[in-house]
């Protein structure tokens, strides 16, 4: 039933790749309304950011569990694993810990902080960037060095 649904679950080596796009939707759509919260001091904007981070830091958790299950049957050369995926793994762990700490800040100063708001955007800032450095990583793996399938001949060497 399920492979007629979604046909391409059938080609998918591990989990990972069906739950990555949350995180870095959610994570990436709680900083902006934080800092439109900020800019425009609207409470209602706040609340939503408070639950896209709440969502976020889930599906970050999620796919960290995911990838960390995953790593070590991906398919690519002891070259990529090393420039990539190495670093891939660290910052998508530093984002998840960082999303993590910014949840526990939101719950206890629900929705938003009044104290050390600037702090806490700008840190929100710092994930998403940290987050999108990882996602690069991630990226490349899969774009560059096939790391997501069997389109070509593994493994592939790593080349800048």
């Amino acid at each position: 039933m399920i492979e007629h649904l979604l046909p391409g679950l059938g080609h998918l080596q591990n989990l990972h790749p069906l739950v990555v796009h949350y995180p870095i939707a959610f994570l990436g759509g709680a900083a902006a309304f934080y800092v439109a919260a900020l800019l425009s001091r609207n409470e209602r904007l706040a609340i939503a950011a408070f639950w896209m981070l709440l969502a976020g830091t889930a599906g970050a958790l999620i796919a960290i569990g995911t990838g960390l299950r995953a790593s070590e049957g991906v398919m690519v050369a002891k070259s990529v694993r090393a420039a990539l995926l190495d670093q891939h793994e660290t910052l998508m762990i530093i984002t998840g810990s960082m999303a993590f700490a910014l949840s526990a800040w939101a719950i206890v100063a629900r929705p938003f902080p009044a104290r050390g708001r600037l702090i806490f955007v700008a840190l929100l800032i710092a994930m998403v960037g940290v987050l999108i450095k990882g996602a690069d990583y991630g990226g490349r793996m899969v774009y560059d060095y096939n790391a997501g399938g069997a389109a070509c001949g593994q493994p592939i060497e790593f080349e800048k």
